[in-house]
């Protein structure tokens, strides 16, 4: 399984999430993929995100599995790839 995080350079909750994630990165295992949606509208598109920040975890596949908008706590993230 992969983290997808979807985000913009012009996003502040984006920028915070970023902070929660550096913080929480030694307990974080699962290998993450950060997707600027103005460089990649087609990721964008095709995983139908709305609005950022967005976590998305796929399968081997790329199959979606779960996600997640917004900003998240550091005990909400660690629950969310707990899936």
């Amino acid at each position: 399984m992969k983290l997808l995080k979807f985000h913009a350079t012009w996003c502040q909750p984006c920028k915070m999430l970023s902070r929660v994630i550096e913080d929480a990165g030694d307990k974080i295992t699962m290998p993450m993929e950060e997707i600027d949606i103005d460089q990649n509208q087609d990721l964008a598109v095709k995983y139908g995100i709305r609005g950022v920040p967005t976590l998305v975890i796929v399968d081997e596949e790329g199959k979606e599995v779960s996600r997640k908008s917004g900003m998240l706590m550091e005990n909400q993230l660690m629950e969310f790839l707990s899936v």
